[in-house]
């Protein structure tokens, strides 16, 4: 089988915003900027970086690292610990203003997003003046637009790379061209120029596994691998997943698709192992509280709840129940995880994680025999209000009391 490369006009752009975390306390505080800075979970030697500056980045400090390790290649490295907040207000201007530009607009992450513009006419595209020509055109401008726009009106320090393309990986991968503060195009007619200037583990969703594989059936290059026929990628991945390659490599449009919803869940890694009920108790209500926050607000309810623990010596142990009431309360979710938790081998625990599952959006619910529901839910309802409005935790389970510096506020990788 051999098929052409899509010829069709770009109409997807990729947008990623540079070192997010340590661009945005860069922008916050002036001092910074021009220093390298790095937002680590924790401060301490063994905290680990979660976003070096383009100043670090130069120093060799990477995303993984332990603050120690970056200290050693940088000794002026600033480290600082995460700011959720202000990375989420970022964030939130950020898809404001990309969708001006159309209703298409799907968030990748807290900085990422793919918009699709081919639903746009070119007239309607907020874009003051732009001239067609080889090179140029409607999207090049937009990104122009978004990218000076994004300067004025949100942050001067705060610089995106902006990728086109036929398709959500071409964009992206262009997006990844020239960093930081690029503006680039691949498609059918520069694609083996583009290629050939990255890596096989350049591109996204080829990891050193995938790398391995491909270069046991002759590939070692991104141009070998869009030159690879069919039936060799589909002896390297395995059925589908290699046709799925063969057609995202050409500029076909295959990973426009947004899977539902599966879970919800949260995890804390304990600073110290600890075998004590109460304690772990004590951090599983938070566990919940901050989950099922998370579920009601997307209009979900849940039938089943699993629980993890990870003991001292890494051994796992996990269990999952499903039940036939729906869970949509803070109590609900913490009293089926509390079970399960009971049922825990009694060994110190090093990283407690939870999370709901079998999920469905709210709606009328099967009562129990007292018929408590609607009041479990209007109460749960109302103190979601009051939180939103005064602020995380205001009121919360008495189990939790003084647990405020405890399973502080993250930013989760992903959607």
């Amino acid at each position: 089988m051999t098929l052409s490369f899509n010829q069709t006009p770009s109409t997807v752009m990729h947008i990623d915003l540079n070192a997010c975390f340590a661009s945005i306390e860069q922008q916050a505080n002036p001092k910074l900027r021009g220093k390298p800075v790095a937002v680590a979970a924790y401060a301490s030697p063994g905290g680990c970086i979660l976003a070096p500056s383009y100043e670090a980045k130069a120093c060799g400090v990477k995303v993984g690292m332990r603050v120690r390790e970056g200290r050693a290649l940088c000794p002026d490295l600033v480290v600082l610990t995460p700011d959720p907040p202000k990375y989420r207000f970022v964030s939130q201007q950020l898809f404001r203003l990309f969708g001006e530009y159309t209703p298409d607009c799907v968030p990748l992450s807290v900085d990422e997003a793919v918009l699709d513009l081919s639903t746009v006419k070119s007239a309607k595209l907020k874009v003051k003046s732009y001239q067609r020509s080889e090179g140029v055109g409607p999207l090049w401008e937009v990104g122009r637009e978004i990218k000076s726009r994004i300067k004025s009106e949100i942050g001067d320090w705060l610089r995106v790379n902006v990728g086109i393309g036929p398709n959500r990986f071409l964009a992206k991968t262009a997006a990844s061209w020239h960093k930081p503060d690029g503006l680039d195009e691949i498609n059918h007619h520069n694609l083996r120029q583009a290629l050939g200037e990255f890596s096989l583990t350049d591109l996204c969703g080829i990891n050193t596994r995938y790398q391995a594989r491909l270069n046991t059936v002759g590939i070692f290059t991104p141009v070998d691998f869009l030159e690879a026929p069919l039936p060799t990628l589909r002896q390297a991945f395995g059925g589908i997943c290699g046709y799925y390659w063969y057609l995202r490599l050409r500029g076909w449009e295959i990973d426009a698709v947004n899977f539902p919803r599966r879970s919800f869940g949260q995890s804390y890694a304990l600073p110290r192992p600890t075998a004590n009920g109460w304690e772990l108790s004590r951090l599983l209500s938070k566990l919940c509280e901050k989950m099922g926050r998370r579920l009601r607000e997307a209009g979900y309810q849940a039938f089943g709840v699993h629980l993890a623990c990870v003991y001292g010596h890494g051994d796992l142990w996990h269990h999952g129940e499903k039940g036939r009431l729906a869970l949509y309360s803070t109590r609900q979710l913490f009293t089926a995880a509390q079970r399960l938790l009971n049922s825990a081998q009694h060994r110190p625990v090093r990283l407690l994680a939870v999370s709901c599952f079998a999920l469905e959006k709210t709606g009328s619910a099967q009562l129990d025999l007292w018929s408590t529901v609607d009041k479990e839910r209007n109460l749960a309802q109302t103190l979601d209000q009051v939180n939103n409005r005064w602020g995380e935790f205001t009121i919360t389970p008495a189990l939790m009391a003084g647990m405020g510096s405890t399973i502080v506020d993250r930013i989760a990788f992903g959607k």
